[in-house]
């Protein structure tokens, strides 16, 4: 067990249920100031690249499928795509059975946050207080997930030194005995950091070993700079035991607004989760899943996304080089970057907008203080590069001129 004060679990007290969001909290920051030249906003991580122009005929095609209520596991079609997707896409031990293994979703973020109250269930008594670990910073579903829950919120700090993700190995038994469920996202939001084939079996293992579930958010997979990332299922064994991993169209196919996903993966937490759905969770309009259907038949348009994503990280390459600790990250969308020393991140974040009309997010928005009062994302922010390439340019060159050649002012 590692002892560093860096790599140990946070459980600091569970927010309240009603607290806002990163993006409100950002606009209440910025509300006094207006933006010193034309707003660039990298703030939000909304695709902004067209979407795949042959998508709008398959709607049309499936009009009249908005007037029947869907089936909450999705139509079969739909399932036999998101399978053949995935055996195309990764090396699995063997193919995912449609009908058994996977589910449609809502957009992946209804579906992370429901599977956390699906695993509870599934996962049963724990050996004390029911926890949900989660990487910090993280993706505020999961946190929203853990209290829709029941359980605790356990913080793990996913930081420069352990490779921006959580150290498995940093946690004790009595830990793990009493977890429910264990949210991993790879790439990474906001550092793109992807796990490895052995840091995925290592999870597995812990999961098998402790009886919880890995609920593995994926929906960054395809936007990467060399090496296509991997997932859980690759390393989780034939039978996909305590894990499932999560896709969405919203990144890969620049189709944030259709909110399709799916989850695949353990087929007796698949078979829980959907009773669950069936009664609580909202379901998939048929045209939409034909929409998806279509993009997941199609690569075209996700290598032509990842090229454009390629050439907005030259320009951060050219321009930023090791500034603010920038490293081209491994996958996703985002640039992590370390303004410990230009005021720290809310402060940065009011000069780009005042300064420099750039719009970015306070890194400590999207984490957590530990039990020693630290915050993982303080003194980061996080650009989320969806402009397009000249837009993305601009703003990174204003960037550095703000932070670079002003002093902060009062």
């Amino acid at each position: 067990m590692v002892s560093s004060a860096s790599s140990r679990p946070e459980t600091a007290a569970a927010p309240a249920a009603g607290e806002r969001s990163p993006f409100a909290r950002l606009t209440e920051l910025l509300a006094p100031y207006q933006p010193g030249q034309k707003l660039i906003n990298l703030s939000l991580g909304e695709p902004q690249h067209p979407m795949p122009p042959f998508l709008g005929e398959v709607l049309m095609q499936s009009l009249a499928d908005f007037g029947h209520y869907p089936a909450s596991n999705g139509i079969p079609a739909f399932r036999a795509a998101a399978a053949r997707w995935l055996s195309r896409r990764y090396r699995l031990p063997r193919a995912i059975d449609p009908d058994s293994e996977v589910l449609v979703l809502n957009g992946s973020r209804e579906g992370l946050f429901h599977a956390a109250i699906a695993a509870a269930a599934y996962v049963g008594k724990r050996n004390g207080a029911p926890a949900i670990l989660m990487p910090n910073p993280f993706y505020p579903a999961y946190a929203a997930g853990a209290r829709g829950a029941g359980c605790e919120p356990i913080f793990l700090p996913a930081v420069r030194a352990n490779g921006f993700l959580p150290d498995p190995d940093a946690l004790d038994d009595k830990l793990l005995s009493r977890t429910v469920a264990f949210y991993l996202a790879s790439p990474a939001n906001p550092q793109g950091s992807v796990a490895t084939p052995a840091y995925f079996a290592r999870l597995s293992e812990l999961a098998n070993r402790h009886g919880f579930m890995v609920l593995s958010d994926e929906c960054y997979s395809e936007i990467y700079t060399r090496t296509p990332p991997g997932s859980i299922l690759e390393n989780a064994g034939a039978d996909f035991k305590n894990v499932v991993a999560f896709q969405s169209l919203s990144k890969r196919s620049n189709l944030p607004g259709l909110r399709v996903g799916f989850v695949a993966g353990d087929k007796a937490f698949i078979r829980r989760f959907h009773e669950w759905r069936n009664v609580a969770a909202p379901q998939v309009p048929v045209p939409l899943q034909h929409v998806g259907i279509a993009a997941y038949g199609d690569e075209a348009h996700v290598d032509e996304n990842r090229r454009l994503y390629g050439l907005k990280f030259d320009h951060a390459d050219a321009i930023l080089g090791t500034r603010f600790g920038y490293q081209r990250p491994a996958g996703g969308f985002c640039a992590w970057l370390d303004v410990s020393a230009h005021g720290g991140d809310e402060q940065a974040a009011i000069r780009l907008f005042r300064d420099g009309g750039v719009r970015v997010l306070p890194g400590s928005y999207l984490a957590r203080p530990g039990a020693d009062g630290s915050n993982p994302g303080a003194g980061y922010i996080r650009l989320a590069l969806v402009q397009a390439a000249d837009a993305t340019k601009e703003a990174l060159t204003r960037m550095v001129a703000v932070l670079n050649d002003h002093e902060p002012r009062g």
